[in-house]
């Protein structure tokens, strides 16, 4: 399996006022990205993927993969509450073109070692070899996933994982007990990307990518240059826009904010997300004024 190199954004996905997908603007923001970053990955936290349909999230899958530039990776995340709507998503994603499938363990219910083990070799077997990884967000599936589970996977063709423990330790367990050619570990996260390249990282997902790209691919090109210095301060720069991110009431909500102070498109969270007030919004701007971003 060839890995998933650069910058690939967690896209957020544009609704309008009334909580319908807006397509408009979904290609918009495609367009806006595709060429700027090595791949997008759609449907999850930022993306709103959770309070979408199971027919919502299609249509965005196929919008994106038809909009994105032929050189864009396209990673779809699949996960749900249960077995059957994770496959036929993936199943979908595969179907369209995109480049791999992702899925968060299910949520609401708290799964020992052996359930995931059987919900995530019962999605292997049903895509034929498709690329897909698992998505590690403890914080928003309510638990963790065990390293056994993740070594158990690896063996049943699991693709990789996208990490977003926010922890550079745990990331470093997963380069040393199951990084090699063939299995991917992605960031899930700008915040610490200089650190986990040290460790073997080759691609990331930042949620500040889908309306600084050109400042994430910086950062990426710098590190894997070998320019330790530039690539540093490029790190902290970035972090410090991550600050500015928590002026909002999350940082999903300030980067549909952000990218209407850039221009970039003016688009609504879904429900029962409120999108940022405009006293967020001024105080956001001053902040990315202050720091010369924009």
């Amino acid at each position: 399996m060839e890995k998933i190199k650069g910058v690939i954004p967690p896209m957020i996905t544009p609704f309008d006022e009334y909580g319908n997908l807006d397509e408009k603007n979904l290609v918009k923001l495609v367009e806006y990205l595709s060429p700027r970053v090595d791949g997008l990955f759609i449907c999850g936290s930022y993306g709103c993927g959770p309070l979408m349909s199971l027919d919502e999230r299609k249509r965005v899958a196929e919008i994106v993969r038809k909009t994105a530039l032929p050189g864009t990776k396209v990673v779809a995340h699949t996960g749900t509450t249960n077995v059957r709507d994770t496959i036929e998503l993936t199943k979908h994603a595969a179907q369209i073109g995109c480049d791999a499938a992702s899925a968060v363990g299910p949520y609401y219910f708290r799964y020992g070692d052996d359930e995931l083990v059987t919900y995530y070799e019962t999605i292997l077997k049903e895509i034929d070899g498709f690329p897909f990884y698992i998505y590690h967000n403890p914080k928003f599936q309510g638990y963790s996933t065990s390293l056994k589970v993740m070594k158990t996977l690896k063996e049943m063709g699991l693709s990789g994982i996208k990490d977003a423990t926010f922890d550079i330790l745990t990331y470093a367990v997963y380069a040393r007990e199951l990084m090699d050619d063939t299995f991917d570990i992605l960031l899930g996260t700008e915040a610490m990307w200089v650190s986990a390249h040290v460790l073997g990282c080759q691609g990331y997902i930042p949620g500040i990518g889908n309306v600084f790209p050109e400042l994430c691919r910086k950062m990426w090109q710098e590190s894997i240059e070998g320019r330790r210095e530039e690539s540093l301060k490029t790190q902290f720069v970035i972090n410090k826009l991550r600050d500015v991110m928590y002026l909002a009431r999350s940082t999903q909500l300030a980067i549909y904010a952000i990218a209407e102070i850039k221009g970039i498109v003016r688009a609504y969270p879904r429900n029962p997300f409120i999108p940022a007030t405009e006293e967020e919004k001024k105080s956001i701007e001053t902040a990315l004024r202050k720091l010369e971003v924009i």
